[in-house]
């Protein structure tokens, strides 16, 4: 069986094809390797392998099939040089972390990120002698300001969770460079469809695979693509070993996924760009960050190494907290849950659920406001969506 990455094949057709495996019986949908063991020919082949000398599979934590056709096919979208697939998103923040950091070592991280990605890097990485400065990575400036001889590398979100912050990836991958470090770009909100910051100087990726790149809210699951052969060589032995490998079914359900990744995602940012304009103009909304809106103040930024805004919206309500929260009870297609990327619409309060690890000074100074309320949009009919919030927003304004 031979895997394809198809490196000259239009976007859309690599979600479809890329990474497949062809089987001995003509199979159209790729094979769940459900094992977690592979049988060795003789002795001498199961020597060879563990000590490296021939390629093949010894055991589905350090590597298999179907998780081997997922990993090429992230690649293949992301443009890097190979890929490990992870139980979870944090489990694939975490093995990165793992191989690059040391005792000693300083992170510089955007001050609006994920919030346990945030919450690792304050409280379960200083245990081991690792600090970190978060700051705006959406100022090269701010980026310059923080970092010191220690720092091993630059971790950003463009755009950022969930205050829509954009970074300038060339920049900040430029920057990294010069200075010795490596730039970590978690590509979650964009997906591979709309961005690829290896292209743009990134030297590992990282998604979870739950959000767009999956796409149905049905799994849990992380990537990490190396944008060489020198830091994969540096993260793959720590992923052979820290015990974070996808399941085989999680994989070919992703691999599902991906086929539609590209529909979904231009679907999704075409309603998106309705939906921001509805808020924007709604006497009810305070502010709206949207990288599709001229409004955000990173725009030109984020058109110059994007292929489109996306479908995450962040958006303040004139009356706080309690506007945004009877704005989130009166919405009838919009589900009240977190997470993002899938063909739902889910709308969500970061400051109480998705970042309520983070301390609030931190989060007010990061963009966090109690009012803040994130949004994605899914597929839905996009005149159901925008009936709906039209009404819940006329409720809040009678309020």
């Amino acid at each position: 069986m031979a895997s394809n990455q198809l490196p000259e094949a239009a976007i859309g057709t690599r979600c479809i094809h890329a990474g497949l495996m062809h089987d001995e019986f003509g199979s159209a949908s790729p094979a769940i390797y459900q094992t977690s063991t592979f049988v060795f020919e003789n002795t001498a082949q199961g020597s060879a392998r563990f000590a490296g000398k021939e390629p093949g599979y010894i055991y589905s934590r350090m590597a298999n099939p179907t998780n081997k056709m997922l990993e090429d096919s992230v690649t293949a979208l992301e443009q890097g040089y190979s890929s490990m697939c992870c139980a979870t998103g944090m489990g694939a923040v975490n093995v990165v972390f793992l191989a690059l950091l040391k005792a000693g070592d300083h992170v510089v991280c955007g001050r609006s990120v994920y919030g346990c990605t945030h919450a690792i890097l304050e409280n379960l990485y200083p245990k081991f002698g690792v600090t970190c400065s978060f700051v705006d990575s959406s100022s090269l400036e701010a980026i310059k300001a923080a970092w010191t001889p220690n720092t091993r590398f630059l971790y950003v979100e463009s755009p950022a969770n969930p205050s829509m912050d954009v970074a300038d990836i060339a920049e900040c991958a430029k920057f990294a460079h010069e200075n010795k470090g490596y730039l970590v770009v978690d590509n979650t909100f964009m997906s591979p469809i709309l961005q690829n910051p290896i292209k743009l100087g990134a030297d590992v990726v990282i998604h979870s695979v739950t959000k767009f790149i999956n796409g149905h809210s049905d799994l849990v699951g992380g990537m990490i693509t190396a944008a060489n052969k020198e830091i994969y060589d540096t993260i793959k032995p720590v992923y052979n070993v820290v015990g974070v490998t996808m399941d085989p079914h999680q994989a070919w359900m992703t691999l599902r996924g991906i086929r539609t990744l590209k529909l979904r995602v231009l679907a999704a940012q075409e309603t998106a760009k309705v939906i921001a304009e509805i808020l924007e103009k709604s006497p009810a909304v305070e502010k709206v960050f949207y990288p599709g809106l001229k409004s955000h103040p990173q725009f030109d930024t984020h058109n110059k190494q994007a292929a489109g805004p996306g479908s995450l919206i962040s958006f303040i309500m004139k009356g706080g907290y309690d506007a945004g929260a009877a704005l989130m009870e009166n919405l009838k297609y919009f589900s009240l849950a977190v997470s993002l990327g899938g063909v739902e619409t889910l709308i969500q309060h970061p400051a109480s659920m998705t970042h309520a690890c983070v301390p609030r000074e931190e989060r007010i100074e990061a963009g966090i406001m109690d009012g803040l309320i994130r949004l994605s949009v899914g597929c839905e009919d996009v005149d159901d969506l925008a009936k709906d919030l039209k009404q819940a927003l006329a409720k809040v304004e009678a309020m």
